[in-house]
């Protein structure tokens, strides 16, 4: 590959740390390689000349009206790079008349999760020690994650006000259609590994709604579900032991069930040292010591490393329990209790919301940093 390519994906890594959740260079070039998996050169060329928020094509067109290229080959090249999930695509219609819109994708959550399907050995390791390098610590940076933890609704004591955006069947009531489900790339992923979930047998067990639905229906890499199909397929998550993540906003576009074993978040924050800081939940587990008998299956059933038993008696590290609630329905002598907290996190008013959060949180961090040197 010539200096040209080379300085293009550079050029792309760049436009795509911009985003609010970037995506950062490291020491070890793993991020470019991750880049080559996925972009030719010319379709990292395009890419950088599209933005987070979406546009019209005949806006995006004006930036490449000197490249020789019509309107209609930019078209049909973007919509080519839509549907191998490098990019993102929204489509507007008023009677006949139809207008496609065309954004940057994020890697996570965006492109990584838009290789359902087509992921490769090679590209799933590179995107490993990337997380671990990089990402991880860039998706906690400004404190706001994409997303944020529902408790079991059967763990919630009764004098405990459970509000609506914590009220998974409030939430699905009132998420918008179509719903699809599609399988979890994170558990996809481990099964290519040879490592396959130790959780559950589940296999379509990630969710979207409105537009992100629509998206994944006509890349054909999801199913259109009902509301009374979606919530049997939560039951059985939460029988399983899983944690229920919506993105972190009061009308989320997505819900993910997760597992400690294969998903890409909690695996990796589970490496880090007090990570329940860096989850969005509002609520936390406590043990009745006099209750417990130690019979250790909250321990297994914990994602995150937060249960330990000792001396008979099963312990909670808060600064590792993020409040899913996994750990109460199956407790033997009901001693595990989920406690709401004292301060209560109110997500974001929707998707775009939670972003630009994001991008504020990031440039008052920088102002902090460079006022401080």
């Amino acid at each position: 590959m010539n200096d040209t390519n080379k300085d293009m994906y550079r050029m792309l890594q760049e436009h795509l740390d911009s985003m609010p959740v970037g995506f950062p260079a490291t020491e070890s070039g793993v991020e470019i390689r991750i880049l080559k998996h996925l972009f030719t050169p010319e379709e990292a060329e395009i890419a950088l000349k599209l933005k987070f928020q979406p546009e019209p094509l005949k806006r995006v067109f004006k930036r490449f009206k000197k490249s020789g290229i019509s309107s209609k080959e930019l078209e049909q090249k973007l919509d080519d790079m839509y549907f191998k999930g490098l990019i993102n695509r929204g489509i507007n219609t008023a009677g006949d008349a139809e207008e496609k819109y065309y954004a940057i994708a994020p890697l996570a959550i965006g492109i990584y999760e838009y290789q359902l399907g087509r992921l490769t050995k090679d590209f799933y390791t590179d995107h490993e020690q990337y997380v671990d390098e990089a990402f991880i610590h860039e998706y906690n940076s400004t404190g706001i994650p994409q997303l944020r933890v529902i408790p079991i609704e059967e763990t919630i004591e009764h004098e405990q006000k459970i509000t609506s955006y914590d009220d998974m069947r409030n939430l699905i009531e009132n998420i918008g259609e179509p719903i699809a489900v599609a399988e979890c790339i994170c558990r996809q992923a481990k099964n290519l590994m040879g490592e396959p979930c130790k959780k559950t047998k589940l296999v379509e067990s990630c969710f979207t709604f409105r537009n992100a639905a629509k998206s994944y229906l006509e890349k054909g890499i999801a199913r259109e579900i009902t509301k009374e199909e979606t919530l049997d397929l939560l039951r059985k998550a939460e029988e399983d032991g899983l944690v229920l993540q919506p993105g972190n906003s009061l009308r989320p576009m997505n819900i993910c069930t997760c597992c400690g074993c294969c998903c890409g978040i909690l695996t990796h924050q589970k490496k880090i040292p007090e990570p329940a800081q860096f989850f969005a939940t509002n609520y936390y587990a406590e043990v009745d010591e006099d209750s417990c008998i130690g019979c250790g299956t909250c321990e297994e059933r914990c994602n995150m490393d937060a249960i330990h038993i000792e001396d008979a008696i099963a312990h909670v590290d808060l600064t590792r329990c993020i409040g899913c609630g996994v750990c109460v329905p199956t407790c033997t002598s009901d001693a595990m209790k989920l406690i709401k907290k004292d301060e209560e996190t109110l997500p974001p008013r929707n998707t775009l919301a939670t972003y630009m959060a994001i991008m504020d949180k990031k440039a008052e961090l920088a102002r902090a940093t460079k006022n401080g040197s």
